[in-house]
């Protein structure tokens, strides 16, 4: 029978070793799986790699790993607002290295990795910082920038409902990068609200087939 519950978070990140990518949803606050990155805080992890949308705000979620020296390297669209003055910090201090990406194609490279295309061209950030060290080609008159899949080692995902096959489905904002990211990952975790039995989710409704979702846990509280 297949069952991809676990008991508990802790459970779900205990194979998360130093060094390991890691794909992070959420949309500012909304759709963040909080409760995994407390998990992998407990867990001890070092040099890691996210790929989120922001730095995370004030010292909660993915700042508080950046606080406390977990993260080598940040790939995201959004790392500079006042709420975010943690990163900063440390950037300024040479202590975490930062890939930024426009955030349309840190969204088309996550679905690119999670579908089998190694690389594509893109106008976007031609002319730009964004540009430097990427092959450049020209598109039927359009300048073009080759990038690059994204491809993770695990994707930390927030989702609404479950059931023990691993399917999803989301909250309204919650979804944003949650499923691109549960495609593009070895091992997806899903934090959600609410587990049910398999047959009770409307098949129209799901949005991350069980197939790219390896562990589920159901988050403590409300």
């Amino acid at each position: 029978m297949i069952n991809k519950i676990f008991d508990n978070v802790d459970e779900t990140v205990q194979d998360i070793e130093n060094g390991s990518m890691i794909l992070m949803g959420g949309f500012g606050g909304a759709g963040v799986p909080y409760q995994l990155i407390s998990g992998l805080y407990r867990r001890g992890s070092e040099a890691l790699t996210f790929v989120s949308n922001n730095p995370g705000f004030y010292e909660e979620g993915l700042a508080e790993l950046i606080k406390n020296g977990r993260v080598a390297k940040l790939m995201c669209s959004f790392p500079l607002s006042k709420e975010s003055y943690v990163f900063i910090e440390k950037y300024k201090a040479g202590k975490i290295a930062l890939e930024l990406i426009p955030q349309g194609t840190m969204a088309e490279r996550i679905r690119a990795g999670g579908s089998g295309i190694e690389a594509f061209y893109t106008p976007t950030g031609v002319g730009t910082e964004i540009a430097e060290g990427k092959e450049e080609k020209i598109i039927e008159g359009v300048n073009c920038l080759l990038e690059k899949a994204i491809k993770a080692d695990f994707a930390f995902v927030k989702a609404k409902k479950a059931d023990r096959w691993g399917n999803l489905i989301y909250n309204k904002s919650g979804r944003n990068f949650n499923p691109l990211m549960a495609m593009a990952a070895n091992i997806t975790i899903a934090e959600v609200d609410e587990i049910v039995e398999v047959g009770e989710l409307d098949p129209e409704s799901v949005v991350t087939p069980g197939i790219f979702v390896q562990r589920v846990f159901k988050k403590v509280g409300s």
